[in-house]
């Protein structure tokens, strides 16, 4: 066998993906080591059939091992023709006759099952014409294609990813990154409870868990089109699924499969079994061509190779690969292994376990300040959650509830379009409709309110000093300036309108990606125009994230099919865009950091402002009399001296100035237990000699 002689044009394409092997892969191989995953037919023959295809290239020993399986249906004399392609370029091709390597299971092929095991040592030299970069790039888009030629005419033929064990896909960059999401969590809990203590609301400043949230979703639905991606950008979209509420559970699958399977559900082809032994095919010419390219040797090799899962059932008993081409959302989902047809199911069960575990740990915060009150005091703060937590639960759910709308709404129109299930289909409508009802409710009556507002006080800033609307309505828009309070309308309608491109553009790559960038444009315009945040660092935060997400559009425009662009451009967009899009991350990490600080130290501008007004109103409430003067107003306070001498409270109708009565009639005494006002004498003694 041989591997890839790479030339200096191919391997300047490959330098940026030195980029991503620094991000993080590590080494799944033992060694250098180069070797094939998975296999296709890119040929129907009936002479030979191959059930087995595994080849690997150690550099320590300069052997190649190979482990090939098939079937014949005569015996006949065989010459391999090995070629190999990296990145869309052909580098080599290579002729070996079975019978001059000493391969005598194939010398010749005999006419049943066959199996060949062994290693041939490579020529002296032949490590140092593999590029170093060979080793190191993860998921390195290289392809080895093995025809059997008899009597010159080509009687088998199979392709197979030729891999070096890296990939961006890694457990820990997910863990990574839902550990941000979690510290976003923490701290919009932590805010949200001083929140309700004080009678607001919880959205906090950017970044916070919605920005986080949203952004990481975005991410994931980059790599959900049909177009071709590079194979270093889809293993590292797949590191965000989770986000999405795509998440490898077997057990919860097989589950899934059984309730389809008695509900009207296919689980022939669809299931999580059959995609343990499955060799996915991404199909890279849209879902028009899958059927042609199933038969077709120029199409095959448009296809890329996904390698099978290790803990797949083992081929050797020669029973037939099976080959499971797939595209766009379905591409995405089954990868992880997932079935296609229990995407919705498993993003529904995802839901309702966050949903039962929010609401288990805020009752269980309950119970705690409610131990808490019987043995000690706790801090004032929390009394507002102490006497709203349920109105504190409803408000999170519905927090949810919008920051998985987007992604919501395209699975449930997934399903309506690919689905296999009446109770599926039924389940999808029903919450599609439910989620869709309440975000439209509160839509209605927050416009009602601040048209309520503004016809009363001629402005909406009502929205945000009374307390009740903040409790109510303020999750939507207290992160927003008063006079764009509106904003989260256009925000609900655009996750909307980039959902339905997705789901119902399925199969149509350059559909999709032009109705992404339209949507993302139109927002971009919406947050330069208005900059309604808050916050001038909530703002200048939007923006950049709003012109990554058209930057990443654009790049996706790169992968669609129709536009002919070659594979080793592809590729280096794909790593630029890796590279843009990790630094946004790594970035709200950090402002993350930055932002539990903030908290700490500075109100919400709009609290600020409603703490500042009810100081005034209560200001201008007091009279001369009231007690509460000399402890809001101090020292400046009438009738307080600051040394905590009160004046005696006058008994004359008509009062006059101090200078004008002498300082003999109302001398400054100290506060007696009989009188809070000043004097020695009882009051009651004060009125009988009055009336005396």
């Amino acid at each position: 066998m041989m591997l890839p002689r790479l030339s200096l044009q191919s391997i300047s394409y490959l330098l940026p993906l030195l980029f991503v092997t620094a991000l993080g892969p590590r080494q799944v191989l033992g060694g250098d080591i180069l070797e094939t995953k998975g296999f296709a037919t890119c040929l129907e023959s009936n002479s030979i059939k191959i059930s087995r295809l595994e080849l690997s290239y150690d550099r320590s020993t300069n052997n190649i091992t190979f482990d090939l399986a098939g079937s014949s249906d005569k015996v006949q004399n065989v010459t391999a023709l090995l070629t190999v392609t990296a990145y869309g370029k052909k580098l080599d091709e290579q002729s070996v006759n079975p019978c001059d390597k000493g391969i005598a299971e194939l010398c010749p092929v005999p006419a049943r099952n066959f199996s060949a095991k062994g290693s041939v040592s490579m020529p002296t030299g032949f490590a140092s014409q593999i590029p170093e970069i060979a080793f190191r790039v993860p998921d390195l888009d290289g392809l080895a294609r093995l025809e059997l030629v008899a009597d010159n005419e080509t009687v088998a033929c199979v392709e197979s990813v030729v891999n070096n064990g890296k990939t961006a896909s890694q457990p820990a960059v997910s863990y990574v990154t839902a550990a941000i999401a979690a510290a976003a969590l923490a701290l919009s809990a932590i805010s949200a409870v001083g929140a309700a203590g004080a009678g607001g609301s919880t959205a906090g400043v950017s970044p916070n868990f919605g920005d986080v949230m949203f952004w990481f979703q975005s991410v994931a639905t980059n790599g959900m089109l049909s177009v071709d991606y590079p194979p270093v950008y889809r293993s590292f979209v797949k590191n965000f699924a989770w986000s999405t509420g795509l998440v490898q559970w077997t057990q919860v699958q097989k589950g899934i499969d059984n309730f389809r399977q008695v509900t009207g559900g296919n689980t022939t082809q669809m299931s999580v079994e059959y995609l343990m032994n499955a060799t996915l095919i991404y199909n890279r010419n849209g879902a028009d061509n899958i059927k042609n390219s199933k038969r077709s040797l120029e199409a095959s090799m448009e296809n890329f190779l996904y390698p099978r899962d290790s803990n797949a059932t083992d081929q050797s008993s020669g029973q037939s690969q099976i080959m499971h081409y797939v595209d766009g959302i379905e591409a995405y989902v089954e990868q992880l292994k997932i079935p296609s047809a229990n995407t919705f199911m498993t993003v529904l069960l995802m839901f309702a376990i966050l949903i039962a575990a929010i609401a288990v740990l805020i009752l269980l915060f309950k119970v705690i300040l409610e131990t808490w009150a019987l043995f000690a005091s706790f801090p004032k703060s929390l009394t507002g959650f102490r006497k709203r937590y349920w109105g504190f639960l409803a408000g999170t759910i519905v927090r949810i509830i919008l920051i998985l709308y987007g992604t919501w709404v395209m699975y449930c129109m997934y399903q309506f379009t690919k689905g296999d299930s009446w109770a599926v289909h039924l389940l999808a409508a029903l919450t599609l409709l439910i989620f869709t009802g309440i975000l439209g409710f509160f839509a209605v009556k927050i416009f009602l309110v601040a048209r309520h507002v503004k016809k009363l006080e001629g402005n909406p800033d009502g929205l945000f000093l009374n307390k009740p609307y903040m409790r109510r309505y303020g999750l939507f828009y207290d992160q927003f300036k008063s006079n764009f309070w509106w904003i989260f309308l256009p925000l609900i309608f655009y996750a909307f309108m980039k959902a339905a491109f997705i789901a119902l553009g399925d199969g149509h790559g350059l559909i999709q990606a032009a109705g992404q960038l339209g949507c993302e444009l139109m927002l971009l315009i919406l947050l330069l125009w208005s900059r309604p945040f808050n916050t001038r660092s909530g703002n200048v935060l939007n923006i950049v994230i709003s012109v990554v997400r058209v930057m990443s559009v654009v790049c996706l425009l790169v992968f669609v099919h129709e536009l002919g662009i070659g594979a080793d451009t592809k590729t280096v967009t794909g790593v630029a865009l890796i590279a843009i899009q990790s630094t946004l991350t790594a970035a709200l990490a950090i402002l993350l950091a930055i932002n539990a600080i903030v908290v700490m130290c500075q109100d919400n501008p709009h609290e600020k402002r409603r703490k500042e007004l009810e100081k005034q109103r209560l200001a201008d409430n007091l009279t001369p009399l009231d007690a509460r003067n000399s402890m809001l107003l101090g020292k400046g306070a009438p009738g307080n001296d600051g040394k905590g001498y009160y004046r005696t409270t006058p008994t004359h109708d008509t009062f006059f100035p101090i200078e004008q009565q002498g300082s003999s009639q109302y001398p400054m005494q100290p506060m007696s237990r009989h009188d809070p006002y000043g004097g020695s004498t009882p009051y009651h003694e004060r009125s009988q000699s009055a009336e005396g």
